[in-house]
């Protein structure tokens, strides 16, 4: 077979017209020459698909031989056989039961393992909890499936402290309060499991800081950057002078929000930021009344005041 320079050994072209488009007959296996019909190669693989596919079926009917996405945390990988539906008198015995059942397609372990992973998988979707934390979820719970160490516990409550402890290892955290408004567990059973679970995988998170729900607070609340960013430095100065030793990150980011929020135009009620960071009136009430005799000193010097600090609610 001849090549032109401007070819390679590889490539195959027409010998007479190594410029000419070759034409691929699939069903014959062949590459012609267009210009003067040679067969310049056979046995041509056709990597389309066997059948054709109308918008307009209404059959219901899927030609596609794949099946769903290879999962490596299951067992069987996925390589199992589902029997479909008989057809026809063979399928059947004397008594008119299926001669042919799915009874051994997939371990009550693998069942458990991809019940769990849909709840998982359901609760982040609303959440919009991204891919990565799933997938980090679902490792936790295949590992916690598989020590056998929380026996008697709920799978709902240890795929809800997988997606808990996911969401902070991953850096964007959410809230006790956030997980159960998604899941049918209580707010105590999952703060059970969380602890049992981090003690059996001997593995740890990060402490959850005051910034850690700022940004997504604020952002709910509809403030603005200014605000926020106010909140932000209230926040920190506050946890750095020791003004709430004891308080939870949540209730001290709460409060901050109602000062920094209460000292500008966009001022909110601690019922309305209460409610976006799942922390009760009081629990922000008692936050705000150790800040409120230092506020001179939390708010960021370039803060633009649209109402003074001697002004701002006291508790």
């Amino acid at each position: 077979m001849a090549t032109s320079s401007k070819y390679n050994a590889n490539t195959v072209c027409c010998p007479e017209h190594p410029e000419a488009t070759l034409i691929e007959d699939y069903r014959a296996g062949d590459q012609i020459c267009s210009d003067c019909g040679l067969v310049v190669g056979d046995r041509v693989i056709d990597v389309g698909s066997e059948w054709r596919t109308f918008s307009n079926e209404k059959s219901g009917v899927d030609p596609s031989r794949v099946g769903g996405p290879e999962n490596p945390l299951l067992g069987g990988s996925d390589l199992t056989t589902m029997i479909g539906p008989g057809r026809g008198d063979a399928s059947f015995d004397g008594f008119g039961v299926s001669r042919y059942q799915n009874r051994r397609t997939m371990s009550s372990s693998d069942r458990a393992l991809v019940n769990a992973f849909k709840e998982i998988g359901g609760m982040a979707d609303r959440i919009n909890l991204p891919r990565t934390i799933v997938d980090r979820a679902n490792n936790l719970f295949k590992q916690v499936h598989d020590s056998k160490n929380l026996k008697g516990r709920s799978n709902d409550a240890i795929a809800s402290a997988c997606l808990y402890i996911a969401c902070r290892q991953e850096g964007v955290p959410r809230t006790f309060k956030e997980i159960c408004a998604v899941s049918k567990i209580s707010k105590k059973e999952i703060g059970r499991c969380f602890k049992l679970i981090l003690k059996a995988l001997d593995t740890s998170v990060d402490l959850i800081t005051t910034g850690d729900f700022m940004s997504r607070f604020c952002s709910n609340l509809g403030l603005p950057n200014m605000v926020q960013r106010a909140a932000t430095h209230i926040a920190g100065k506050a946890v750095e002078l020791d003004i709430v030793p004891g308080r939870s990150p949540i209730s001290v980011a709460a409060a901050a929000i109602y000062m920094a929020s209460q000292a500008s135009e966009d001022k909110r009620s601690q019922k309305e930021i209460g409610d976006i960071a799942g922390a009760a009136d009081v629990t922000i009430r008692q936050s705000y009344k150790l800040m409120y005799p230092h506020a001179a000193q939390l708010f960021p010097p370039d803060f633009k005041f649209a109402t003074a600090i001697e002004q701002l609610p006291q508790m």
